[in-house]
């Protein structure tokens, strides 16, 4: 009997071993456990929010008022107590605080991370990673907490007539909150990184900062892509941080413009909490237009995905 032959009839019998048929029908149930749930969001966000359109609420046995869909997409104003659902202000608010954030993450999360991978010596990095993850830690309601009591009155006085609720400070505060996830994805993707090529470009006289910018830097944009993209989603996605530091007052603004920052606004995840703790009957069409600003989200953070995917495999380095 040959080697294979001997190898195969191992591998055959410890496959179908008692103790080996137990692990993998485990593993598997916790993979089926994983699709079932994420298909069951999915049913539950499209079968509720169906029911809040005019178009389909009568195809779900839904009397009574309900929204047009032009109307919640193109829809300038969101007022509950005058059934005005239209989605734009608070998508508005929702990219702003996206956008906000990443203009503070980004740049310190990718820093971080160059710092850990290429200068930080091993006793450092003991100290730095572990504190990072300490930051990572930290409940979403307590930087919304931070936002109001310290970067506010801190704003204030450089901005002087700063409401109390504004885009700025709860934009700051979920850049803070998603560093960690920045310089640790980014971190990963740079110390992955053959030596070799540092070796390279020290040896044609690099510095260590040309070596770091123009080498590594390069070599690992896949993996920094996929940071900046799962942080944003991230972003997108925050709740508690600007339901505290956001407002409550759903304004139309414009991401672009940085004045529309010095003004409060609603979010779409606060504008969902806000719903769920406000005087909403259950089953009315309020609470129904919960599941469309939630389907309409996680549509959002798919695209989000999708386009990580897509930039991961457009940039990845074999080695």
């Amino acid at each position: 009997m040959s080697t294979d032959d001997i190898t195969r009839d191992l591998t055959r019998r410890t496959e179908n071993s008692p103790r080996e048929l137990l692990t993998r029908s485990f593993f598997f149930l916790c993979a089926v456990l994983s699709i079932v749930t994420t298909v069951s969001i999915i049913l539950m966000l499209t079968t509720e929010a169906a029911k809040f359109f005019s178009v389909t609420a009568p195809l779900m046995g839904i009397e009574g008022p309900t929204a047009s869909v032009v109307d919640f997409f193109t829809g300038t104003e969101w007022v509950i107590n005058n059934e005005q659902f239209g989605v734009l202000p608070l998508v508005s608010a929702t990219l702003a605080v996206t956008i906000g954030s990443a203009v503070v993450a980004i740049p310190l999360g990718v820093a971080t991370a160059i710092y850990l991978s290429e200068y930080a010596s091993s006793r450092a990095q003991r100290v730095l990673k572990p504190a990072l993850e300490v930051l990572a830690g930290v409940p979403t309601v307590v930087y919304g907490f931070f936002a109001v009591v310290y970067i506010t009155p801190a704003l204030k006085t450089v901005i002087p007539g700063l409401g109390t609720f504004n885009m700025l400070s709860a934009s700051i505060v979920v850049g803070i909150m998603i560093i960690p996830m920045v310089a640790s994805i980014s971190e990963d993707a740079m110390s992955a990184v053959p030596d070799s090529l540092r070796q390279a470009g020290y040896g044609m006289g690099a510095t260590k900062f040309d070596v770091s910018v123009g080498i590594v830097v390069p070599a690992s944009l896949s993996g920094i892509f996929s940071s900046f993209i799962l942080a944003l989603s991230r972003a997108i996605g925050e709740t508690m941080a600007v339901t505290v530091a956001a407002g409550s007052q759903a304004n139309l603004l414009n991401p672009l413009n940085p004045t529309a920052y010095l003004e409060g606004a609603l979010p779409m995840t606060a504008a969902m909490v806000n719903l769920l703790t406000g005087d909403v009957t259950g089953g009315g069409v309020a609470y129904r237009s919960l599941f469309a600003i939630g389907l309409t989200l996680f549509v959002i953070t798919l695209i989000m995905n999708i386009i990580s995917d897509l930039v991961a495999q457009r940039y990845r380095e074999e080695y």
